[in-house]
């Protein structure tokens, strides 16, 4: 297999990209971080227009910084304002690490949500434990839409890199 022609690194380099994307979905590839590295890979192993690679691999390298900025600025804030304590957090991040390796494919959900709900139980008790939850789950939930938008920003421009060389 010959990685020095133009079309495989592409070829390559969209795979990585798009097992970014699905990344983010599922927990176990680095999501964003594979997305960029598509991206790198394609404008440092890329033999057209360089001056166009690096600009695009500039961009890509701005959005993915400032999508991973926001994916923890914006949830945490949330998070503090509601008081859902870093414990909780942790306890779910734990107990859903212990989850998948236990209950394959939806361990890892279901941990981190008994996780922080016993945490949540321990400290607020019974009557206000779930709403907390919830709101942790909310806040995990936009943190994951803000990095699976930030790869998809990342993917188009890529592409528009691609249609620009």
């Amino acid at each position: 297999m010959d990685l020095t022609g133009g079309g495989t690194i592409t070829l390559i380099s969209g795979v990585v990209i798009a097992l970014g994307i699905l990344g983010v979905v599922i927990p176990v590839l680095p999501g964003l971080l594979l997305s960029w590295l598509g991206v790198l890979l394609w404008a440092v192993l890329g033999d057209a227009g360089g001056v166009v690679r690096w600009t695009v691999l500039a961009v890509a390298t701005v959005v993915a910084l400032l999508g991973a900025t926001v994916k923890y600025v914006m949830p945490g804030r949330r998070m503090k304002r509601m008081g859902v304590p870093n414990t909780a957090l942790l306890a779910g991040a734990v107990l859903g690490l212990i989850g998948f390796f236990v209950v394959p494919v939806v361990g890892l959900v279901l941990g981190f949500v008994l996780g922080v709900y016993m945490v949540e139980l321990a400290r607020l008790g019974p009557q206000r434990a779930w709403p907390s939850t919830r709101e942790a789950l909310t806040a995990a939930g936009m943190a994951m839409l803000i990095e699976f938008t930030t790869a998809l920003g990342v993917a188009v421009v890529w592409v528009f890199g691609l249609l620009a060389s």
